[in-house]
């Protein structure tokens, strides 16, 4: 039974990983065109393409992981005034894309903005007053501030299942909170941390609007100027086999360090218990933690929010009035798109990471890594660059079968941005399936199967259950990356189709701020939603 499921698996995987293969294949693809564009390169932009993305990693991944786990710490170990506020409030920014607060940060701080302007009137200065928000370390602000609530939502539900009564139990050994915090709450939370600071990263390295919008030269920026600019495809592709063997690295580091966590914690021990109550603050501690919880919320989503309201409400740019029934329409499409990649990914991610766990001797073991290991890369590549890679092999496949119109069904229907989508998003659910796996010792399998229980029922009755806030996680995370997600549907969106996020883009791309406002306030709005059900989902357990 066991082989008979390894081909349908298999062949879901290749079909998702098809893409990043062919991407990869380009590698043999070398020619003189291709050889010598890289060379040049390689003598002028690249190794600044290089420095630059090294140098926004190191703050993304210092920045996320600082604000995550820290509020995570806070909203979990510690009670004050407005943190049931507060801990649902953190995952705005979630809904909240880079590029969206790209656009409203620019508009607000430019030289010619309201900030600098009302600055120079009011105290009589002269010239630039702030620095130049278009620059790498304001693209590194805005990506900490719109990505934190990867590591923020991971740590919260690790901290809340087992970090309380082992606080307790310190404290009656005599040690300090600091001592606490350090020594019990984050080696307890550190495969979270790594987990949602490696999806930031692999955020940060597959973006293309903040780093087009502000002109700074990363190594994806080299990507597309390899493809679009100097239309060779094979160049960018092999280019981007070196954010492939990054993203081998960090999920290779991520994956080591869960395997060094042992886990021990009890359902018992935390409901109801007096030893899993969080500590009470007041006074100065207490307006320090909620100022501290306070400050990503409002430069993450309601600073965003309030400067794409302004151009808005003047109206300033606005050619013609708002077709209201369009924006619906829009807001149904990327709607419908989301929940069916959420759906579809999160499936496949259960049926990859169960399949890895059935893995009993060392064949079938190697098997299932690899696949889980090649699917999971594809969240790092650029969504044009996963373009080339699926329209690659459907271009072979028409020629030489003309008669199937496998092109246009890819193309003109939502099967090609569905696919694009999963192989870009599965990477997303599979990490929070499998840190809910890690949870689950092994002795439950074996007790399962003494009782009868093995097989795909083994998958209902005792995984699921256990599962289900993982899953919930990482189908909250599929679809809101999916409602912002730009390249591939501007490319593969069949007519008709547009989403808000590229409705937004188009305005905005034309500098008509006032227009692109609405439908970036409504991709906001539509992206709340699974936010607030999530955080009240995750609250009730």
């Amino acid at each position: 039974m066991q082989k008979l499921l390894h081909f349908p698996l298999a062949l879901i995987a290749l079909l998702v990983a098809l893409p990043v293969l062919a991407v990869m294949a380009a590698l043999l693809q070398w020619n003189g065109a291709s050889s010598d564009i890289l060379a040049q390169m390689a003598s002028t932009v690249l190794p600044q393409y290089a420095i630059t993305s090294i140098a926004l990693c190191a703050a993304v991944a210092a920045g996320t992981a600082l604000i995550g786990m820290g509020t995570a710490v806070m909203i979990t170990l510690f009670e004050f005034k407005g943190r049931r506020f507060f801990e649902w409030a953190l995952l705005l920014p979630l809904a909240m894309p880079a590029y969206v607060s790209a656009y409203a940060y620019t508009d607000f701080l430019q030289f010619s903005g309201p900030v600098q302007t009302w600055l120079r009137e009011s105290f009589g200065l002269t010239g630039r007053v702030l620095p130049e928000i278009r620059s790498t370390w304001g693209a590194a602000l805005l990506f900490i501030f719109t990505l934190y609530p990867y590591v923020y939502l991971l740590s919260r539900a690790a901290l809340a299942e087992r970090a309380a009564h082992l606080m307790e139990a310190a404290r009656l050994l005599g040690a300090p909170l600091r001592t606490r915090i350090k020594m019990v709450a984050l080696p307890l939370a550190r495969p979270a941390v790594a987990a949602g600071v490696a999806l930031a990263l692999m955020e940060t390295l597959a973006d293309y609007g903040v780093s087009s919008y502000f002109g700074i030269q990363t190594f994806t920026a080299g990507i597309y100027k390899a493809w679009l600019a100097m239309d060779d495809r094979i160049a960018a592709a092999q280019l981007a086999v070196m954010l492939l063997i990054v993203v081998a690295a960090l999920l290779k580091l991520e994956r080591r360090a869960q395997k060094k966590m042992r886990f021990s914690a009890s359902k018992g021990q935390r409901a109801g218990s007096s030893e899993a109550k969080p500590v009470l603050l007041t006074g100065r501690k207490q307006f320090k933690v909620q100022l501290l919880c306070a400050l990503p919320i409002l430069l993450g989503f309601a600073l965003p929010v309030l400067m794409m309201l302004r151009p808005l409400l003047a109206g300033s740019g606005a050619d013609e009035p708002i077709r209201w029934a369009q924006f619906a329409q829009w807001a149904f499409n990327s709607f419908k798109l989301a929940g069916i990649a959420a759906l579809l990914a999160t499936a496949l991610a259960l049926m990859l990471a169960f399949a890895q766990r059935r893995a009993r001797d060392q064949k079938t073991s190697r098997f299932t890594h690899s696949i889980t290991h090649i699917v999971g890369m594809g969240y790092a590549v650029p969504g044009a660059v996963i373009v080339v890679g699926l329209l690659l092999p459907v271009g072979l496949l028409q020629k030489w079968q003309p008669d199937w119109s496998i092109g246009a069904l890819v193309t003109t229907t939502i099967l090609g941005v569905i696919w694009a989508y999963l192989v870009r998003f599965t990477a997303v659910a599979l990490q929070s399936i499998q840190s809910g796996y890690s949870r689950i010792p092994q002795s439950y399998d074996d007790t399962a199967r003494m009782l009868g229980s093995s097989g795909m029922k083994l998958l209902t009755r005792v995984h699921a259950p256990l599962l289900s806030r993982s899953a919930m996680v990482a189908m909250l995370l599929v679809f809101v990356d999916v409602m912002k997600e730009l390249p591939a549907t501007l490319v593969l969106r069949p007519f008709n189709h547009d989403t808000l996020a590229v409705v937004a883009y188009q305005l905005a791309k034309d500098e008509r701020l006032a227009e692109a406002a609405l439908p970036s306030l409504a991709l906001v709005l539509v992206g709340l939603i699974p936010v607030i059900f999530l955080s009240r989902s995750l609250r009730d357990k």
